[in-house]
């Protein structure tokens, strides 16, 4: 009879015991991943008021200025590129420059307001290539070639010359 003993199977412990857990972990992933598709997009608004100029801005006139058109086969769309030249007349190192332009229609109405980095031109063969001005900080006195890029502007802006508004400079 104690032979009998050593070999009866242990007691089975339900199976509930460990389903509940697992239930409540499971819950509690679901609920996070919801919570952070609800939250963690948001879209950031394309400003609607002209920014005030940045106080270094003076220090940091814009020469040169010269549009162009690029029509892509792949994207199906209109590149609009504003190229130019950027001098730091003042004493700071230029690190970043934020621009915001001003699109405007024929009756002087502002069809798109853009705030883009500055970019600068790295090489123009056998293309046009830029760095952010982070790459290459402008020191005082230099002056770099820079290139703004936009995609998809209205069909209503005038094909002029944008206003250029220096909004953020960053510096060393």
């Amino acid at each position: 009879m104690a032979d009998d003993a050593l070999f009866t199977p242990p007691p089975t412990e339900p199976r509930s015991s460990m389903r509940t857990p697992l239930l409540i972990g499971g819950g509690v992933v679901l609920l996070a991943v919801v919570l952070m598709l609800i939250f963690g997009h948001h879209k950031v608004q394309a400003p609607t008021t002209v920014a005030p100029l940045d106080s270094y801005a003076a220090n940091l006139p814009l020469s040169g200025i010269e549009m162009s058109e690029a029509t892509s086969p792949f994207a199906g769309g209109r590149s609009t590129y504003i190229d130019g030249k950027i001098t730091n007349t003042g004493t700071r190192t230029i690190t970043g420059v934020t621009v915001q332009t001003i699109f405007r229609s024929d009756d002087g109405q502002t069809v798109s307001l853009q705030t883009v980095p500055l970019m600068l031109i790295r090489t123009r063969i056998p293309y046009v290539d830029t760095q952010p001005i982070s790459v290459a900080p402008i020191a005082p006195g230099a002056t770099a070639e820079f290139r703004l890029i936009f995609e998809g502007l209205p069909q209503s802006w005038n094909q002029q010359q944008p206003e250029l508004h220096i909004t953020s400079v960053q510096s060393k």
